[in-house]
């Protein structure tokens, strides 16, 4: 059978990862050796097309993730992620403060990994939560289906940005349909969650709320709010510039990520660093500890870069695309349901949606799919479902002190509820696009 291998490898993976509790980077290596030898290529063969995947995957993302690291560290850092809530939550008031913690959420989401917003932005909840007397999940959950988009939507997050190179999409077209299909998304979890949202009463625990550093100045809201949203104005203003002056080569250079990431990060090393009192060696200092934090995603990505290359290497995956595209189905809806198979056999969002690229990129060539679309919805399946083989599960669970039942009540309807209306949104942008 010729999808034998491909077959033995995924479940394999999903053994590895989620029953033996390997690391995740060696469970990919391990897999792809296997894959590669059972598809006829021999064990140097294997390992030289592991490690070209690996050098061309993380040669286009080093530079993005790491300057996005870089600048989500200084956004919390500086207060300027406190800035951008409390403003918010003074301009629309205690009636419309989900609203106004969605946007908080997009805001500071978009240059941060989850888990960092996730921490920076849950103790603001409890604060406020506790000031105005609501419900603690009235006031989080929407944010969180804010920072569930931008993570499983929107460059430059590691997984929609990885996907994104494996399908050639746009980077700039799939952050403005993102954003297009994650609006519908937050705000239909919003309305559909409220009724759980203010029937469980969690009590946070207080080793959970952070004490924020005072010794420096925190940046004004107009500062705080340009430099977190800079890498969007840059990466999308040029695709839209791109529309009305094609070819100018000064528009396509500030639009390029690697290039509007690096401009962001100088930005911010000024005016959320420097000009808030900061030596530059403390600003540094910062910036280190920033990388240190995504070590282990760019290996998770390296190992999906290997996978995809082996696939390619032993001819499965056009194999694969030849079987996929005589089914009938929609490549977008096929995108979906494997990311989401994966992820609840994995649990982690970037396995789960870098898997799913690997398997699905054939496709693209054959089909005449929008690639920008095919990520997000690649993306709308990985978050999908969580529940306890994830990460993010027992971080809401322990963070908001609640139980196992109520985290799959509200964080994982949550979830859920992003991913299906994110690939609706998608399907119907499919019929314009």
């Amino acid at each position: 059978m010729v999808f034998l291998p491909i077959i033995i490898g995924i479940v394999l993976l999903v053994l590895l990862v989620a029953v033996v509790k390997l690391d995740t980077f060696i469970s990919f290596v391990l897999v792809c050796l296997l894959v590669g030898v059972t598809g006829g290529l021999t064990m140097g063969e294997s390992m030289d097309a592991i490690e070209a995947g690996i050098g061309n995957t993380l040669s286009s993302l080093v530079l993005i993730l790491g300057f996005g690291a870089m600048l989500g560290k200084l956004v919390a850092a500086s207060g300027a992620a406190d800035k951008i809530t409390n403003s918010l939550v003074d301009a629309f008031g205690i009636k419309n403060i989900q609203i106004a913690l969605i946007i908080t959420g997009f805001i500071v989401g978009i240059p941060m990994f989850y888990t960092v917003g996730f921490v920076i932005l849950v103790p603001l909840v409890i604060a406020i939560a506790s000031t105005t007397k609501l419900p603690l999940l009235y006031v989080g959950l929407p944010m969180l289906a804010s920072l569930s988009v931008t993570h499983g939507f929107l460059p430059p997050h590691p997984a929609p940005t990885a996907i994104a190179d494996i399908y050639g999409a746009d980077l700039g077209l799939t952050l403005l349909y993102g954003i297009i299909a994650g609006i519908p998304a937050i705000l239909v979890a919003k309305y559909l969650l409220s009724g759980v949202m203010k029937r469980i009463q969690p009590t946070p625990l207080k080793e959970f709320i952070v004490e924020r550093d005072d010794r420096f100045a925190v940046p004004p809201m107009s500062t705080s709010i340009t430099i977190a949203l800079l890498p969007v104005i840059l990466i999308g203003g040029a695709s839209i510039l791109n529309i009305f002056i094609p070819n100018n080569s000064i528009i396509s250079a500030v639009g390029n990520p690697s290039i509007a990431m690096l401009l962001s990060v100088l930005g911010a090393i000024y005016f959320l660093g420097i000009r808030t009192g900061r030596s530059i060696k403390e600003v540094m200092k910062t910036l280190s500890e920033s990388i240190a934090a995504i070590a282990g995603v760019l290996l998770i990505i390296a190992g999906a870069g290997a996978f995809k290359q082996i696939m390619i290497a032993t001819e499965i995956s056009g194999q694969i695309g030849q079987l996929l595209g005589s089914l009938g189905l929609s490549p977008l809806l096929l995108a979906w349901l494997i990311a989401a198979l994966i992820r609840v056999c994995v649990g982690s969002a970037t396995v789960a949606g870098l898997t799913a690229a690997s398997i699905i990129m054939p496709v693209v060539g054959s089909s005449d799919v929008s690639p920008e679309l095919l990520v997000l919805a690649t993306g709308a399946g990985s978050i999908t479902l969580s529940h306890i083989n994830d990460g993010g599960f027992w971080l809401f669970k322990e963070y908001f002190n609640v139980s196992i039942k109520e985290t799959l009540m509200s964080w994982t309807l949550m979830e859920t509820s992003v991913s299906i209306v994110g690939l609706l949104v998608v399907l119907l942008l499919s019929l314009i696009v």
